[in-house]
Parts: C-alpha cells; structure tokens; sequence
C-alpha cells in the first residue's frame, strides 16, 4: 500500500542526533574534488549506515532522447551488474512516482505493491519496507530519489522520513556542486585548447604557407591522425617555434 507522507518535521533530538553525522559527512564532499561516481557511492554509504536501514539506492534524473528519464546512478550491497544501465520513464515505478509527485513515499512490502519495479531483486536480498524520498535543490525542483530498504516490516515514522529527506536534499546539493565543478572543468581546458591552437594557427600562418582556416584543419587532422588532443598538437608546434627562435 503506497502512503504518502505529510513533510513537517518531528521534535525529536534522539533521532536529530542519529542523522547529524551524515549530514556532516556529505556536507564535506560539497568542496571536494572527488568525481561525481565517488560522491553518489559515499551517499548511499553514509546513509544506510547512519539509518540502519539494509540498502540504499540512489537514482538520478537525465535528458533522455525524447523526454527524462530516471537512471540508477549508485547503491551497496547489491552485484554491479543490477546497477548496470537501470533506467525508468518518469512515469514508472515507485522512483517515477516519487521524482514526479516530489513527494516522500512509503511502502510496507514491496513484494505486494504493484508499482514496485525490482521485486526479483527484493525476493533475492530479503527486502520488505521501504521509504523513498525525492533529491530536491531548494525551488529548482527534483534531480532524482533516494530509496532505503529494510530487511523487516517497518513503518518509517515521520521524524525518520523527514530526516531522511534532509539526507537526500544535502546530497542533491553536493551532486549539484560537484556538476558545476566538472562543467567549470570543462570550460576551462576548452578555453586554455582555444589559446594554444589559435598561437599556432598564427605560427603556421605566419610561415606563409597555410590560411587560419586551412591551419586549423591541418592541427585537426594530426590529432586525429594521432590520436592525440588538439592542445597537444599545438602545444608542439608553438614549442617548435620557440625552439627556432
């Protein structure tokens, strides 16, 4: 039976307590340089041990070729190759619901709830309850669901699903941080190749035997005749230069 869950937080310094670890640990990779797969395996580290709870799964939300989609990014306990290429539509399942309707969700058995995708997988590891509670970044919406499994029937309380979503919303943010952080990556090494093929372009050009155009092409094909980036290309003809000045 799926059992939404109203989002106020319990006063409970007990279990306050109990969760203030993770948030701590994952708060640490939001200045890391860990890579993003490093990042969404300590998530689901951190939060199956602090909530004792038997497996964690995380899932992600991507541009699929015709509309999103729902991948499974990360989770423990589980061989890799359930992991492999685990994909849903944003209207399937239990983490489709829970992406789309932004809500936490509750199940007591997920071998008898219809929506429940992976009960092969929940009959082999012994599963039963689980909570799945959406990855929010403040108002930007949902980038993906977090689900923690038990081993036993066990009705999430309020105080432990909303904890949970703190969990869940502090590693929204640190996948967050951590995709700005590749994509500035990106930029800066696609600007630094932009400088050193155009001082060669300029080098080769002003050796009176090619245009930009045809120098820009003639750097291409070397990488790829290559098989070397375009900056290493250039790097040597730049070096050449130098070396004959």
């Amino acid at each position: 039976m799926l059992e939404p869950c109203e989002n106020k937080y319990a006063n409970s310094p007990t279990i306050y307590k109990k969760y203030f670890s993770a948030l701590l640990e994952i708060n640490q990779v939001l200045t890391s340089d860990h890579y993003l797969d490093d990042i969404l395996k300590l998530i689901v580290m951190v939060t199956a041990r602090v909530t004792g709870v038997e497996i964690c799964s995380l899932w992600l939300i991507e541009e699929g070729k015709k509309e999103k989609i729902i991948r499974l990014k990360a989770t423990q306990a589980i061989d890799q190759a359930y992991v492999h290429d685990r994909v849903l539509r944003m209207d399937e399942g239990v983490v489709g619901y829970v992406a789309s309707t932004q809500r936490p969700l509750l199940i007591r058995d997920v071998l008898q709830e219809p929506m429940f995708k992976e009960k092969e997988m929940a009959a082999a590891l012994g599963l039963v309850s689980m909570v799945g509670v959406p990855m929010k970044i403040g108002t930007d919406g949902v980038i993906g669901v977090l689900n923690c499994f038990t081993d036993r029937k066990h009705l999430f309380p309020e105080s432990e699903t909303n904890l949970v979503t703190m969990v869940a919303n502090q590693a929204a943010l640190a996948i967050h941080n951590t995709r700005l952080a590749i994509e500035a990556s990106v930029i800066r090494e696609e600007l630094e190749t932009r400088k050193l093929v155009d001082r060669a372009k300029e080098i080769i050009h002003s050796r009176g035997k090619m245009t930009n155009d045809e120098a820009y092409r003639w750097i291409q094909k070397k990488s790829m005749d290559s098989r070397r980036p375009m900056a290493e290309i250039a790097e040597a003809v730049i070096l050449s230069e130098e070396l004959m000045a």
